[in-house]
């Protein structure tokens, strides 16, 4: 069954969101470990701008799969 772009990038930016918050959370714990202090908000906006190159990536290899399924 083949699948839409739409849902391609429905799937990629689900996939994201939830990384999103593992990979939030994972800084806020592993950053001080290194001597890294940031605040909340840096933590979010760096997470962010890592989430839209995700969704981008994901999006772009899953209509390249599919691509080549044909």
């Amino acid at each position: 069954m083949r699948q839409s772009r739409r849902m391609s990038l429905v799937e990629a930016a689900a996939n994201v969101v939830i990384g999103y918050g593992i990979a939030v959370a994972t800084q806020v714990v592993v950053f001080p470990f290194f001597g890294i202090r940031i605040t909340l908000a840096d933590d979010l906006t760096i997470g962010l701008v890592f989430a839209v190159v995700s969704i981008l990536r994901s999006y772009a290899l899953r209509r390249l799969f599919e691509v080549c399924r044909r």
